[in-house]
């Protein structure tokens, strides 16, 4: 790491330290008090966050992705997506370290200055862990009805996976 990039943290948490005692904050009690809420908010998350995980490792061992994108792939090779990406576009809204798994096997099989290999590094990068975002932080403060939420931001990440395909083959 060179230049101010070093700096910037340390900076920070000085800044913090100057701020607070100029506020006249009780720092110690501050930082413990944020700790344990911290704590109580994993706690919360843990079982909606276990049976996410335990969901999505079911659903990939039993060779369902698989068997999705083999349904999907004609429709999607016909409106020009590539079948390779299929996998990381059903993987990405679900799991953030699988999908880089795939993410990363996509790269070392195809390359990552290939269409495929470009196409799939800026759809991991332009969509969300949708459903494990949505466990975590609405897990975490209780809420049980998330109403919209799904439904946006799912059709959020299906916007962000067209549009990685059409911009790599605009600008690729």
């Amino acid at each position: 790491m060179n230049g101010i990039s070093i700096y910037i943290i340390p900076s920070v948490i000085v800044f913090i330290v100057i701020y607070g005692t100029f506020k006249k904050v009780d720092l110690f009690g501050a930082f413990t008090d944020g700790a344990k809420e911290g704590i109580y908010s994993l706690i919360s998350a843990a079982p909606s966050l276990i049976g996410l995980v335990t969901a999505v490792s079911m659903l990939e061992a039993s060779g369902f992705f698989d068997l999705l994108t083999g349904f999907l792939q004609p429709v999607c090779t016909t409106i020009g997506i590539p079948a390779e990406v299929l996998p990381l576009g059903l993987m990405r809204p679900v799991t953030g370290s699988g999908s880089f798994a795939m993410l990363n096997s996509i790269l070392e099989k195809y390359g990552a200055d290939s269409i495929i290999g470009k196409t799939a590094s800026v759809m991991a990068g332009s969509t969300e862990t949708t459903f494990y975002a949505i466990t975590v932080y609405f897990g975490s403060v209780g809420i049980k009805n998330t109403r919209f939420t799904i439904p946006a931001a799912l059709t959020a990440d299906i916007v962000g996976m067209f549009l990685a395909v059409y911009s790599v083959r605009l600008f690729g």
